[in-house]
């Protein structure tokens, strides 16, 4: 059975692309209070289904899916600007596919032109109508108009004309920017990405008895089942351990663990194999925000997971990503790693930031493990206890020594070193992830 929040969510989504939504409207329509369809409307947003717009409202957009989330709609890009729509409002659930500044002449600017794109140029108004009639939405920087004649062409074809007060550089990084980012969101597996659905999903009633355990035990070979309410609510976890010794009659509810450990669709799935590691579980619930069960998540789909995204291509560089592209391995028998600090690792005061430095020293401890043939690792803590500054061009090298090992731990000491000089050492702790 569906809470109030969920069919309002469900109706949202059905709505035409392009419909203008309003909380009053939801409330109305839904029959409930302007409070849950405000919540509803902003969970909305979250997932990508409407975009709130200044001056406009909120409208149903696209949504995307994940190979597809670099493309913005027209929507975003007003948010991202700070524009105002001046004409084609109807357009903005549209995603464009390029966008071409127009520091050119006329007839090379609509060579580039072509429909879904997005044309940005100055108050040269036959270049706003040409790109309309090509197919284009248009956005105008310096904070000028254009003409009535273009509004009402934009109307009339959907398409969006903004305008904004940057200048053509500036709107074209902040664009940029966005994509960027939107690339390396992209390269972010999350739950939603490798989930089992509640369809899927083996579960118990917190009516049940031990018996009916053992029969889904016998059935699934499954060992962990959550445990829900006939809404489905999330009240339990049962194992194997919890019904050894219990007598078949006995209440789930009474063995059962109660408030489990659950997660949600956004978390991210190396945060939840950090949990499910640090809180030795195999099981992790899904849940939504009023805490009906959503699917489920082991940990073999985290490690499969895991090792996919590390063989894909990646296009927005993160942190790690430009720490692992300055390291360079030196050395056969003893692990030597040499790295140079570039502008994009350094603070305020040109010296390589604290973010940095402890991400090279967990980058260098997990290529340590693995090629002890130990597979990967999760590092739980980090003591730096001795540190200089180091300025941007140095190159450092890195000089990881295994202290200790166990099945399931490893200590490592670091010396960090700028030519001859030491410049840090540290101490980790990794925690090694079960094959």
């Amino acid at each position: 059975m569906s809470t109030k929040h969920e069919k309002i969510l469900q109706y949202i989504e059905s709505l035409p692309v392009g419909d203008k939504i309003s909380v009053r409207q939801i409330a109305k329509e839904m029959q409930v209070s302007e409070g849950t369809a405000y919540r509803a409307i902003k969970e909305a947003e979250n997932r990508r289904l409407v975009s709130s717009i200044e001056r406009v409202g909120t409208i149903r957009i696209e949504k995307k899916k994940k190979e597809n989330i670099e493309r913005l709609t027209f929507a975003e890009i007003v948010n991202i600007i700070d524009g105002q729509v001046l004409g084609g409002k109807t357009g903005l659930h549209k995603t464009l596919t390029k966008f071409v500044i127009g520091a050119m002449k006329l007839d090379d600017m609509m060579r580039y032109t072509d429909a879904g794109s997005l044309l940005i140029v100055g108050n040269r108004t036959q270049a706003h109508e040409y790109a309309l009639k090509t197919g284009a939405a248009v956005l105008i920087t310096g904070g000028f108009d254009t003409t009535d004649e273009n509004k009402l062409l934009a109307d009339e074809l959907d398409l969006p004309i903004i305008s904004t007060s940057y200048d053509t550089f500036t709107v074209a990084t902040m664009i940029n920017r966005a994509i960027y980012d939107q690339l390396i969101k992209k390269d972010i597996l999350l739950i939603e990405d490798i989930y089992v659905p509640m369809e899927d999903t083996a579960v118990l009633r917190n009516t049940h008895l031990i018996a009916d355990y053992h029969k889904q035990n016998m059935r699934t070979t499954h060992g962990a089942f959550p445990v829900v309410t006939a809404q489905n609510k999330l009240v339990g976890m049962i194992t194997s351990k919890d019904v050894i010794g219990r007598d078949e009659s006995e209440a789930i509810d009474k063995v059962m663990t109660k408030n489990p450990i659950a997660a949600s669709m956004k978390t991210s799935v190396a945060t939840a194999g950090h949990r499910m590691i640090w809180e030795g579980i195999d099981l992790l619930p899904i849940i939504n925000e009023d805490g009906l069960l959503q699917g489920v998540i082991t940990r073999q789909d985290v490690l499969k997971a895991l090792q996919l995204a590390q063989r894909q291509p990646h296009h927005g560089e993160t942190i790690d990503d430009l720490v692992k592209n300055e390291m360079r391995v030196l050395g056969d028998e003893d692990l030597v790693v040499e790295f140079k600090v570039t502008p994009q690792m350094t603070n305020q005061f040109g010296a390589i930031s604290y973010g940095a430095f402890t991400t090279l020293l967990a980058e260098v401890g997990s290529f340590a493990l693995k090629r002890r043939k130990r597979g990967d690792a999760v590092a739980e803590n980090m003591t730096i206890y001795f540190i200089k500054p180091v300025q941007m061009e140095s190159i450092l090298t890195v000089r990881p020594q295994i202290l200790d090992m166990s099945r399931k731990f490893v200590k490592m000491d670091f010396e960090v070193f700028n030519g001859s000089l030491l410049v840090g050492k540290a101490l980790m702790m990794f925690q090694l992830l079960e094959r």
